[in-house]
């Protein structure tokens, strides 16, 4: 696949080096990611609205929106995945992904 000529002063770089996030900033950053995708897809496929999920964690809704956006603490992202039925394993195993 050719490169795309970019404009004249500008570069090419990750997300990370545009940030200047060190390794384990970016590691925390992913991790976020991946959680808060995983609490998507299980409330999706158990059918549970943002609201429920809100109640079950004791929380609100537009919470719960931010949280499956990733903007929320791992502590956050970690209660949600309880509350959706997940485990310590299982969450590991999505750590390790």
């Amino acid at each position: 696949m050719a490169r795309r000529k970019l404009p004249r002063g500008w570069t090419e770089g990750s997300v990370q080096d545009l940030l200047g996030l060190t390794e384990d900033e970016a590691a925390i950053v992913e991790m976020r990611v991946r959680l808060a995708e995983k609490v998507r897809e299980k409330r999706r496929a158990r059918r549970i609205t943002q609201k429920e999920l809100a109640r079950r964690i004791r929380s609100t809704q537009p919470r719960v929106a931010r949280l499956e956006r990733a903007d929320a603490s791992i502590e956050m992202l970690i209660r949600a995945l309880f509350a959706l039925g997940s485990d310590r394993k299982e969450i590991g195993r999505m750590l390790a992904a």
